[in-house]
């Protein structure tokens, strides 16, 4: 196994926060509670009404998925790969779920759909880098 450079060390480190980050915001949406949605705007309720479950556990394999990954990616294990694919899925289902909310998208602020789309660009990058790191021998 060889040493990856020190980039490589950095973006897996990097990938690391963001889906940390992640996961944080998926935890703290799961403790709303029904007053703490009545106090956000009515686009806002209107979105966490209108999603369905299975959108909400996909959100759950994305964000969880992809911190298990990074933190693998970072570890130089080969199975990062595995689950930052099953984090990519995840976050496609939760694109899924965000376009059968579309009619309450349109409300909402425009930072949410731009939001997820980089969600999407990130999770699509971490994939290639994986199978990249694994062609390179930098992964046991």
């Amino acid at each position: 196994m060889s040493k990856p450079p020190t980039w490589f060390y950095v973006v897996a480190t990097l990938a690391l926060l963001w889906n940390l980050a992640g996961c944080v915001a998926f935890v703290a949406d799961l403790h709303l509670t029904p007053e703490d949605i009545a106090k956000l705007p009515d686009a806002q309720q209107a979105l966490y009404r209108a999603r369905p479950l299975w959108a909400i556990g996909a959100t759950g394999i994305a964000t969880i998925g992809g911190a298990l990954g990074s933190l693998c990616l970072l570890l130089r294990k080969r199975w990062a790969t595995g689950l930052l694919i099953a984090s990519l899925l995840g976050v496609l289902a939760q694109d899924v779920g965000l376009f059968v909310m579309l009619e309450s998208l349109k409300a909402a602020s425009g930072v949410a759909p731009l939001l997820q789309g980089v969600v999407l660009l990130v999770a699509i990058g971490l994939v290639p880098l994986a199978g990249y790191a694994n062609a390179r021998g930098w992964t046991t």
